[in-house]
């Protein structure tokens, strides 16, 4: 090289850029596993950065969550809540007929063995998802009050306790869980924080807890540190296509365009149904939750008190009070007599006091899929289009290993579990 040639200047390669409608917990998991991936990721959502259902739920990581809704018995207990508005699992008589499709694939698929099938592809996924949240918890030190003292299910009564040890049986049979068995008489033993005289519990020890809002905060803070951007209040109005492909989105912040667009829009998915040309059946399955100051006598541990359908975390400054099912369509309110049900569930079993004025109360839209399964993967005939959605009751938990296989598909490498049992295309 002679004194008056200059260097060529070293050319950088524009990283290929991806859009993530919906930031709730799955959208936040699919932008780390981007952009780890090396792409130049945007999260838009319509409202907060982890809010919605990602915000005030009990925060369970639970692997242990194998059995899939639609267990034998389950549609039976549906149709009699149509008659029962303080049931727990609530179906709200309404004129829908998607609700009434919903229910007709969800009832077909109440078997036995259909409860064997779709519970071995869970927990594949529930695997991968709970190894992955203890890498990220490694790695990323996310500050969300991580915990690893198990899931603990604990009963009033007798005959459900019984119920619930044939239940357990199965589980260690054909997917090799194991819980322990906890006697009446040990329970207090085990947590001080329940009242004595209850009939007995289950601890699974692989489960794990957060605190969702922390979490969805850390993770969010941490994204942006490596170069995710974020866009709060930003409503997605109309997906534009250009043949085959998305050709960008309108939204309430004008025109957005990239290389590659994930769809984590939790229960809103199936209001997408049409713009994305296939069929996304979500119905959302409304819980509720409210969060009091850290009370005296605190239960130790996540716990689940199965006959009431409720459930309880304790966290380092409060305790949270949460679940119930509702199909009630995409209803906003809260109303009282679900909040006193909370606490009055609550007081059968706990020792601390749960009459302490609420720091919080919530609701949240679950994406309630027929078969049990999430819906992961390309949208069909729409190329660069992905969906990560419905993940039912267990959003928090399945997050990661859906972010990661959403980053595997979307970069086309071989996927790092199979992908086929969660593929979009399974809905025609």
């Amino acid at each position: 090289m002679n004194a008056h040639t200059e260097a060529t200047p070293k050319q950088s390669v524009p990283r290929e850029s991806v859009i993530v409608a919906g930031g709730g917990i799955v959208g936040l998991a699919c932008a780390h596993y981007l952009v780890q991936s090396g792409y130049d990721v945007t999260v838009i959502d319509q409202g907060t950065i982890g809010g919605e259902c990602s915000h005030g739920n009990c925060g369970y990581v639970c692997p242990s969550h194998v059995a899939p809704l639609t267990e034998p018995g389950a549609f039976r207990v549906a149709l009699r809540s149509l008659f029962n508005p303080q049931s727990p699992f609530r179906v709200k008589p309404r004129l829908s007929p998607a609700l009434l499709r919903w229910m007709l694939q969800f009832a077909r698929r109440c078997t036995h063995k259909q409860m064997l099938t779709a519970g071995a592809h869970l927990q594949v996924i529930l695997n991968a998802s709970i190894a992955e949240y203890r890498t990220l918890m490694a790695t990323e030190q996310l500050a969300c009050e991580w915990e690893e003292k198990g899931l603990l299910y604990v009963f009033e009564n007798q005959g459900p306790l019984e119920a619930f040890a044939a239940e357990d049986r199965l589980l260690t049979e054909h997917f090799g869980l194991s819980a322990t068995r906890i006697a009446a008489t040990d329970l207090t033993d085990f947590d001080p924080g329940l009242k004595p005289g209850l009939a007995g519990g289950f601890h699974y020890p692989g489960d794990a807890s957060v605190r969702p809002d922390r979490l969805n905060a850390s993770w969010c803070t941490r994204l942006r540190e490596q170069g995710v951007r974020f866009r709060e209040h930003c409503v997605l109005q109309r997906v534009l296509r250009q043949g085959n492909r998305v050709d960008g989105l309108e939204t309430s912040q004008g025109p957005l365009s990239a290389k590659h667009y994930v769809f984590a829009l939790g229960a809103r998915s199936t209001l997408w149904s049409k713009q994305l040309g296939i069929s996304i059946p979500i119905e959302p399955g409304k819980g509720y939750s409210l969060t009091m100051p850290r009370p005296d006598h605190c239960p130790d541990h996540p716990i689940l008190f199965p006959e009431q359908r409720v459930g309880v975390s304790p966290f380092a400054h409060g305790m949270r009070l949460g679940s119930m099912m509702e199909f009630a369509g995409y209803d906003t309110t809260i109303p009282p007599q679900r909040l006193r049900q909370l606490r009055e569930a609550a007081r059968r079993y706990l020792v601390a006091s749960v009459d302490a004025p609420a720091d919080e109360t919530w609701f949240g839209w679950r994406p309630m899929t027929w078969d049990s399964l999430p819906i992961i993967g390309p949208v069909p005939g729409l190329a660069g289009s992905f969906l990560a959605t419905g993940h039912n009751m267990i959003g928090v938990t399945l997050a990661p290993a859906t972010g990661r296989l959403v980053a595997d598909l979307v970069s086309g490498r071989t996927p790092f579990i199979d992908a086929a049992p969660y593929l979009p295309s399974r809905f025609g």
